[in-house]
């Protein structure tokens, strides 16, 4: 009688456990409603703010500093917000690539007691930052209205995003402010100004636009762009005619100052560039700046001025980057089924801005559950079926198509090399290929 007596007391406790548990569960599911609402309130108050400045010419970098931190607390307060909104939406085979895990009825309310109060504690830190954020922004609000309105055709987001440089706004102003300064050197030699950053994170687009800005164009009358290929030798002199001239005004009252952009594929060695400076000082006039570019920090030694990094965007800034290509002028509200869709396949692309406006094009012009789907499943199964499929690959043929076309300045168009394979896989089959009889 002792183990029936204890199996049915477990079995009692087990089932009020759950039961109070449940019930608080559901108490803490409105808290938590409460404060996705209130969240959503002080994002309304952010975004509009965050709008009116960006329709502003701001030239002040303490302004344009506290305008990045309010843009990152937009991009992390959406982030949460859609988290909550679009996270139940995504069946079981949806999420993860298919693996979900059966859990018992205590267990389950466990867990979801459990996933209640971490996200009310997440919810409270993520309000009470930014009310704080916006506490800390009456002045700045105040002093908008002193600087002028930029014009700008009422085009929906997803259109501005196609035509500007997202999410790059303080280090384009830390560039310009390079530039335009007075001569630092002391000398006469040129200042130069080295960015380092991975393969397509923005390096060549970012100089682009600092050189189409007319702030830039006034202030020199030659804009010069040199790619490595074209540096051996290491002369300025020799170098005039290979380079590419991105603007020149002589009639430009900017006393002959000339910018030389120097895109590099990896590094150069330092003889290299001491010859390359020395001539460039020769060739130009006082006031003349020069930008290196590379993906090797070792330029940053070459460099009179302090190196600008550039990262790949932080999650929650290219999920606001992502969703808005993926659903142009669509409201994701009324879709949150895609929505979650899309909050799974935003990671994969791994912060690229190629992939994003790539993948988000397709999406945008596809909009519905089942392709979407279909596309999370090939993000998720590419690596395996690759090596399934290929792994064992005989005959092989290359070529050469167009992945994407930039619609922004460098206007690059990206290439893709792609590979067939004519094979067997022992996984699959054992049979050879016929042979074609001529």
């Amino acid at each position: 009688m002792e183990p029936l007596l204890s199996a049915v007391a477990s079995d009692l406790i087990s089932r009020a456990l759950s039961m109070v548990i449940q019930r608080y569960g559901r108490s803490k599911a409105e808290e938590t409603e409460q404060k996705i609402q209130q969240l959503q309130r002080v994002l309304l108050r952010i975004d509009a703010t965050v709008k009116e400045a960006e329709r502003r010419y701001i030239t002040s970098q303490t302004m344009l500093w506290q305008l990045d931190m309010l843009r990152q607390g937009m991009y992390q307060g959406h982030y949460m917000l859609d988290s909550f909104r679009y996270g139940g939406h995504l069946d079981d085979n949806e999420v993860s690539g298919g693996r979900a895990v059966a859990l018992p009825r205590f267990t389950s309310s466990k867990l979801l007691f459990l996933l209640s109060v971490s996200s009310n504690v997440k919810l409270e830190k993520m309000l009470d930052s930014l009310e704080t954020l916006m506490g800390d922004m009456q002045e700045f609000v105040v002093f908008l209205e002193g600087y002028p309105r930029i014009c700008r055709q009422p085009y929906s987001t997803y259109l501005i995003l196609d035509k500007v440089m997202f999410g790059r706004q303080m280090e384009m102003e830390t560039v310009l402010n390079f530039l335009l300064r007075p001569e630092a050197t002391g000398d006469g030699n040129p200042c130069v100004l080295p960015i380092v950053g991975m393969t397509r994170v923005g390096k060549s687009t970012l100089v682009e636009h600092v050189c189409l800005d007319e702030r830039v164009r006034r202030h020199f009358s030659s804009i010069v762009l040199f790619t490595g290929g074209n540096l051996g030798a290491g002369n300025m002199a020799a170098l005039r005619g290979s380079g590419v001239i991105k603007h020149q005004d002589v009639t430009a009252a900017s006393y002959g100052r000339s910018l030389v952009v120097i895109e590099l594929d990896g590094e150069m060695e330092e003889e290299t560039w001491r010859r390359l400076y020395s001539s460039a000082t020769r060739a130009t006039e006082h006031g003349s700046k020069i930008i290196v570019t590379s993906r090797s920090e070792k330029i940053t030694c070459f460099g009179t001025a302090q190196a600008l990094r550039l990262k790949p965007l932080p999650e929650e800034a290219y999920w606001y980057f992502f969703k808005t290509l993926a659903f142009g002028s669509a409201n994701p509200d009324d879709q949150p089924k895609l929505a979650s869709l899309g909050m799974e396949i935003a990671p994969m692309l791994k912060s690229s801005f190629l992939g994003a406006n790539l993948v988000g094009g397709v999406m945008r012009a596809n909009q519905n559950a089942q392709f979407w789907r279909w596309l999370l499943q090939c993000f998720n199964d590419i690596t395996s079926k690759h090596l399934l499929l290929f792994g064992c690959a005989t005959d092989q043929a290359k070529f050469r198509t167009i992945a994407w076309r930039s619609s922004i300045p460098p206007y690059y168009t990206y290439l893709a090399t792609c590979t067939t394979h004519t094979g067997r896989c022992s996984m699959i089959s054992k049979k050879r290929p016929r042979q074609m009889r001529v």
